[in-house]
């Protein structure tokens, strides 16, 4: 359905990163992409959505070019069958919900935002300003105005992140729904591996502006797992020295884990470093450096 072949050099703090992306997306796909900050996540999203302009390469969605650098097209963002969810919900503030909801099919199809507006239970609010919502109620009209004009691709930049857990999950289940009754093609960027889980049929993790990973969300967090063995990513947060042992806080997801280590499991290791947190079936767990 999308084929993604693009290159562009990113500017950083810490320098240059050259971005490069070599991808195919299925029709109905739920594409996540995941890695961590500064990595080119959103960069692609903008790239697809025709807000920032590739360096090299070509966009082909059904068989129409989206963007050919070689050849010179570059199709603007309202010409791209797309809908975009950004963090900060975006809503027009003197609008109504109906209107907001409404704005990309002007005054056709009114049907089609009523059944919108039941679908992210909000047909009680669709008269009230976007003011008067909570977060999660503006998040539900952003995903409705989202697909009103039924997008080819649906794109998502983290856009449950500031939601507390409870009403992110709730979230989750009405973009599940959302995706799979409108037949949607979405991706989305998460640092959340429990949303990844729960919403992804395919993850691109990013690495340092190149695709390190891709696969279903077992494939590629759970790829270490072989013999019995269980291996997951945590970050280290923290490292306090007790006596004769270290004891190492790990973020693994949205949960932190504090773990007794040896002297030698902490050789090395620096806060912020990424490592692997891995168990024998009934065993004792154990931190390991990446590769190891």
């Amino acid at each position: 359905m999308i084929d993604i072949a693009l290159t562009r050099r990113l500017d950083h703090p810490d320098g240059a990163l050259d971005l490069t992306l070599d991808q195919t997306v299925e029709r109905g796909d739920f594409v996540a992409l995941f890695g961590p900050s500064g990595a080119g996540k959103t960069s692609v999203l903008r790239m697809l959505a025709g807000l920032s302009r590739p360096d090299s390469g070509r966009i082909v969605v059904d068989g129409t070019i989206w963007f050919d650098a070689a050849r010179g097209i570059d199709l603007a963002p309202q010409r791209r069958s797309i809908g975009f969810v950004f963090q900060d919900h975006a809503l027009f503030p003197n609008l109504s919900i109906r209107a907001n909801v409404g704005y990309a099919v002007g005054g056709h199809d009114q049907e089609w935002v009523d059944e919108l507006l039941a679908l992210m239970q909000l047909s009680a609010l669709e008269g009230q300003l976007p003011g008067k919502l909570s977060g999660g109620q503006k998040q539900r009209v952003a995903l409705a105005r989202a697909v009103a004009r039924r997008p080819v691709l649906l794109l998502l930049d983290e856009p449950l992140s500031a939601l507390d857990d409870s009403l992110r999950a709730q979230l989750q289940d009405d973009l599940a729904m959302l995706h799979a009754r409108l037949g949607l093609t979405t991706v989305m960027v998460s640092h959340d591996l429990g949303e990844v889980f729960r919403l992804a049929t395919v993850v691109w993790r990013l690495q340092d502006g190149r695709i390190a990973r891709s696969g279903t969300p077992a494939d590629v967090f759970l790829h270490q797992r072989v013999a019995g063995r269980l291996a997951l990513q945590a970050r280290i947060l923290s490292m306090q020295r007790e006596e004769v042992v270290t004891i190492v806080s790990l973020l693994i997801g949205q949960e932190i884990v504090d773990l007794i280590a040896t002297d030698e499991e902490v050789s090395g290791l620096r806060i912020g470093d990424v490592v692997a947190l891995s168990a024998k079936a009934f065993g004792a767990l154990r931190l390991e450096t990446p590769g190891d």
